[in-house]
């Protein structure tokens, strides 16, 4: 059955084509000509299938109108929700590095040791801010190496900037404007278990271009301050204990997901992984803190950066790390 509307059109359509057949009517009548009349039929006929065509479309306009309407409102809800999606992903990564960037060290202890240096460069492609240490060389000529390894090497600025520079000229970036500036940040944690050991972990905050939140990756520096060298995982651990203590971390992870600590979007830390980050490890008083870079052990938007491990745990792999065993048998 035709609604009102499309009732009224209907009408309409009839009357004016009824005014159109007159009008020709009048108009053949008059005409002499046989070649003008057959112009005449075809110019109605025409008309007829025109009018009859517009009314079509306004019937499917009016008829589509109500989706159209229903699809927009769903798009619109769709982005709002995706909208208030983005914002608590947004505040569960503020919380988390806040958490990472409130952490206690000993850097207040160790003052007449430490040395913060501080390097800030901003730019119109990049800004740079880098919080790095060196060790005082007046108290020992072995931090000479230290010192040396952290500006030449790790902290690196030249480099960096031309890093950066070099990934600009790979996307065309060439226009020289702020929209899509770089930065890059480093700060840090030092720990003193002892006169020996001093442990340092650094956190790298990057923010790329076309990026919505920055991302944290990290490395860890065991410096022996009596030698001067730096120490890895072999220095501290037994030959061929990677297994075991990756197997003591999932353990640790798998109790904190049941508990909800790390939630249910963090996993376990893999065999490439843990052989990939086994040396960035820190010294945290009576823990071994292991630490991985964004999306390795958890998304970046909850969980953890690290996992704490007690010496307690770690006695059977230990071989050596600065301090005496028997303290914690």
């Amino acid at each position: 059955m035709l609604n009102l509307n499309q009732e009224n059109q209907k009408i309409f359509f009839l009357i004016n084509i009824k005014k159109k057949i007159k009008l020709a009517h009048y108009i053949y009548l008059n005409i002499n000509s046989d070649l003008m009349k057959s112009f005449l039929l075809i110019f109605i006929l025409i008309s007829a299938v025109s009018c009859k065509n517009d009314s079509i479309e306004k019937d499917h306009i009016e008829q589509d109108t109500p989706n159209i309407l229903e699809a927009e409102a769903e798009a619109e809800d769709s982005l709002y929700s995706s909208n208030i999606f983005n914002e608590l992903q947004d505040e569960k990564i503020k919380i988390k590095q806040e958490k990472l960037i409130n952490q206690t060290d000993d850097r207040e202890d160790l003052n007449f040791q430490v040395i913060d240096q501080h390097y800030f460069k901003d730019e119109d492609l990049f800004i740079i801010d880098f919080h790095y240490p060196l060790l005082n060389e007046n108290n020992n000529q072995t931090f000479v190496n230290f010192n040396k390894y952290i500006t030449d090497y790790y902290v690196n600025v030249t480099g960096t900037e031309a890093g950066i520079l070099e990934d600009k000229e790979l996307i065309c970036d060439t226009l020289r404007i702020n929209r899509f500036k770089e930065k890059r940040f480093i700060n840090y944690k030092v720990y003193n278990i002892n006169d020996r050991l001093l442990s340092i972990l650094f956190y790298k905050e990057n923010y790329y271009a076309r990026t919505l939140n920055p991302t944290y990756s990290f490395d860890c520096v065991n410096f022996d301050m009596n030698h001067g060298v730096f120490m890895k995982y072999e220095d501290f651990f037994l030959f061929g204990s990677e297994e075991e203590i990756r197997g003591i971390i999932n353990e640790i992870i798998r109790k904190s997901i049941i508990q909800g600590d790390l939630y249910f979007d963090c996993w376990e830390v893999s065999e490439e992984d843990f052989l990939k980050y086994k040396s960035n490890f820190v010294l945290n008083g009576t823990n071994i803190e292991f630490y991985f870079d964004d999306c390795v052990m958890c998304p970046s938007y909850t969980g953890s950066y690290s996992i704490e491990v007690p010496l307690t745990d770690l006695l059977s792999v230990l071989k050596r790390f600065g301090i005496d065993q028997e303290e914690y048998h």
